[in-house]
């Protein structure tokens, strides 16, 4: 299966992996069915309404009718894939998320599109900077934020094969596929490691995942080993993964939301009970204006003082034994 296909810079649009992935699942099963709000295109689902006509459901611009009828079609035998901008999907529609879906524990799955910031200049009304920090409330509701296309097929298959409610959040912003071993698996709710280290550890997931790693490999530049740690299931995080990343004694998390609970409060309410560390998050402070997506993710992860020389202050300060390393 040909899950994406890459643009000329070698980068990919994790859309084209889940369209490809989904329509790959639906041959082999017949429960499977999408419902979108007239986001066929966005979601890139056009190849399954062709030859999937009778398994779309197009309820039109109405994001609560939408989660509502993923969880009836649950209900009734289906296995929903209920795809919509992320913004919407959480936002407008989160009472059903969480009445309908969470709270019923019904076989739906959410597909976030679009996600973070990716509407770029259209501004805060169509980012996504909060849907991690609000789905996390419901605790038997896996939350996955997939790195590369490759992470975002295995999830969509993951989801699938799970009997209960998920949500996958998928970017349109192209990313790279992310280097592996060979027979790499991924499981709900395990961490990956991607660079080693014991100086530091950065926690990132999605979009800024390479990103993370390509700030890591300019720290070996000043004789310190950060340590990458892919968090792709945001609820529930990987305890042990988390456990072992404050042996390195310092961690930094980077996301493509607000600082305020999502990847970032996930791993410092586990941090802060049981081996506190010191820690930074990074991510957006407050609602963003209009902007350029990838501008102002690569200036998160590249300008001081961002990740790079927050990973630096937390490791020397750390060696040196000073309490407060950032101030």
């Amino acid at each position: 299966m040909n899950a994406a296909t890459p643009k000329n810079d070698g980068y990919f649009d994790c859309r084209d992996s889940f369209a490809a992935t989904i329509e790959a699942l639906a041959e082999a099963d017949p429960r499977i069915v999408t419902v979108v709000s007239d986001s066929v295109g966005s979601s890139k689902l056009g190849g399954f309404r062709s030859k999937f006509p009778d398994r779309m459901i197009n309820v039109g611009i109405a994001e609560q009718t939408l989660v509502t009828v993923g969880a009836g079609l649950a209900n009734g035998g289906k296995v929903p894939f209920v795809s919509a901008a992320s913004c919407f999907i959480t936002g407008r529609a989160l009472e059903q998320v969480k009445a309908d879906i969470a709270y019923s524990n019904v076989n739906v799955k959410l597909i976030g599109q679009s996600s973070g910031v990716a509407y770029g200049e259209l501004g805060p009304t169509h980012h996504s900077i909060e849907d991690l920090a609000w789905l996390r409330l419901f605790n038997n509701l896996k939350v996955i934020v997939p790195a590369d296309p490759w992470q975002t097929a295995e999830a969509i298959k993951a989801a699938a094969a799970y009997d209960g409610p998920v949500f996958v959040r998928v970017s349109r912003m192209a990313v790279p596929a992310l280097e592996r071993p060979k027979g790499a698996t991924f499981e709900m709710g395990r961490a990956e490691t991607l660079v080693d280290g014991a100086d530091a550890t950065i926690i990132a997931n999605g979009t800024m995942v390479h990103r993370a790693v390509a700030a890591a490999r300019s720290l070996t530049d000043e004789g310190i080993a950060a340590r990458v740690v892919n968090m792709a299931t945001v609820n529930p995080p990987d305890e042990a993964a988390i456990a072992s990343a404050t042996d390195t004694g310092a961690i930094v998390t980077v996301e493509e939301h607000s600082v305020r609970g999502g990847l970032g409060g996930a791993i410092a309410e586990v941090v802060a009970t049981t081996n506190p560390v010191p820690m930074r998050i990074l991510g957006f402070p407050a609602l963003c204006q209009r902007v350029r997506p990838n501008g102002c993710l690569t200036t998160m992860t590249s300008t001081p003082p961002a990740l790079p020389t927050l990973c630096a202050r937390l490791s020397r300060a750390r060696h040196d034994g000073r309490a407060d390393p950032c101030h």
